[in-house]
């Protein structure tokens, strides 16, 4: 197996050019290190890790703090990360909350406080003000994705924006009765984007002076089972029915098309459903949705941290993720007559 010499003189550089690339240190050009990285994968050559971080400070790897990992946009953020910090020689180190206090104590007082990361992306939840207080602490940078925490830097669509499209697009179809599917705390864990998709929502449709009733304000947990019982319960309701759902997640919104092909309710003759994210399984079940990319996000997320370890200024306001209406068969002009 070839030493650093080797790969040094294979490149016909010095070895310390060699150490400052491979540990992602600056003054290495973009080119020379990634000259520097193909060569030393063909020859061999591995450093040791230990006396990278030994000699830089640093562990190599980045810490995603997430609450859970069992939903679709932090399995497909946590791909983006991940495909980041594998270009730039980093290691990915997840931390998951689980839901669970005593969890997130062990996450927060004692695994990373052990300085076993050298940046921080905190995924979709909110703090409480020990917890920011403790992050604070911390002599890392650090990103919120998909969220927003106060202080913190966020990475992630306009969520306000984005729900006020998905109403417009209902709206503009002729639709005036409509149910609203929210997500939210159901497992220990809080984070603001139900809250401003609600609030959006509510928003918009008052701007269109239509009715927000009650009791069709439902709640899927972003879960599918949860969502598919809610809209279950709301479609078996006596009386009045909204010829139109907006799901504040694609989950939930194959939850309520389940529960309306159970029901015998056609979708999109006697509903339209409409979610938000664009998941794997929306265009083949023909869901209109607004389309957003966790994987894009997270990887931009990575860059703005991986940056900053190499000496750049932090980002103080990263710009908003792109998200767009994708109109596929799930919606359509309600049948009855206003």
């Amino acid at each position: 197996m070839t030493g650093i010499d080797g790969v040094a003189r294979a490149l016909g550089v010095s070895t310390a050019t060699v150490s400052r690339a491979l540990r992602g240190l600056p003054g290495v050009s973009a080119a020379t290190r990634e000259r520097v990285r193909a060569a030393a994968e063909e020859l061999g050559y591995v450093p040791s890790s230990s006396a990278a971080h030994l000699a830089s400070g640093r562990t190599m790897a980045l810490g995603v703090l997430l609450p859970r990992i069992d939903e679709w946009y932090f399995a497909a953020a946590l791909e983006g990360v991940d495909r980041a910090l594998r270009a730039a020689g980093y290691d990915l180190v997840v931390f998951s909350l689980g839901g669970s206090g005593r969890n997130r104590e062990r996450v927060f007082h004692r695994s990373m406080l052990r300085k076993r990361i050298d940046a921080l992306l905190l995924m979709c939840l909110e703090l409480t003000p020990q917890e920011l207080a403790a992050l604070q602490q911390l002599d890392y940078p650090n990103l919120t994705v998909g969220g927003y925490v106060e202080g913190l830097r966020n990475v992630g669509i306009d969520d306000d924006a984005a729900a006020s499209e998905a109403v417009e697009h209902l709206v503009g179809l002729g639709h005036r009765k409509i149910a609203y599917l929210a997500g939210g705390d159901g497992h220990g864990v809080h984070f603001s984007v139900p809250s401003r998709r609600e609030a959006a929502f509510r928003r918009t449709m008052r701007r269109h002076r239509l009715p927000v009733r009650p009791e069709w304000m439902i709640f899927g947990d972003f879960r599918f089972g949860a969502a598919k019982e809610a809209a279950a319960r709301l479609l078996e309701a006596p009386g009045d029915r909204p010829t139109a759902v907006f799901a504040s997640s694609d989950e939930m919104a194959f939850g309520v098309l389940a529960a309306a092909q159970e029901h015998g309710v056609p979708v999109p003759q006697e509903l339209s459903v409409i979610g938000i994210d664009d998941h794997d399984f929306a265009a083949p079940l023909g869901l209109t949705t607004i389309r957003q990319d966790p994987r894009e996000q997270g990887s931009f997320a990575a860059e703005l941290l991986l940056a900053e370890l190499q000496g750049a200024p932090p980002q103080p306001d990263p710009p908003w993720r792109p998200h767009e209406l994708v109109i596929r068969r799930s919606t359509a002009p309600p049948q009855e007559k206003f």
